[in-house]
């Protein structure tokens, strides 16, 4: 894996045809912020999305993506 000038940290995690890329990167500034970023084949292209969470908001996003996963599965284990 090579990680870029800016890039602190990476992680792939392949899920069937698309591949999610969790990357926490720095400023010039020096704030640090997470990328995620969502590959997937469509036909014979790939389609790319990604979410920005700045450094200031992590701590919230965090708070809403442990809800929203323990909702998910509490309802899979039902």
């Amino acid at each position: 894996m090579t990680i870029k000038k800016n890039e602190l940290f990476s992680e792939r995690v392949s899920a069937g045809n698309r591949t999610y890329f969790f990357d926490v990167k720095e400023s010039v500034e020096g704030s640090k912020y997470l990328v995620i970023s969502e590959s997937k084949r469509v036909g014979e292209t790939h389609e790319h999305n990604r979410v920005m969470v700045f450094e200031e908001d992590i701590l919230a996003f965090s708070n809403g993506l442990k809800k929203t996963l323990n909702f998910i599965l509490e309802k899979s284990t039902d």
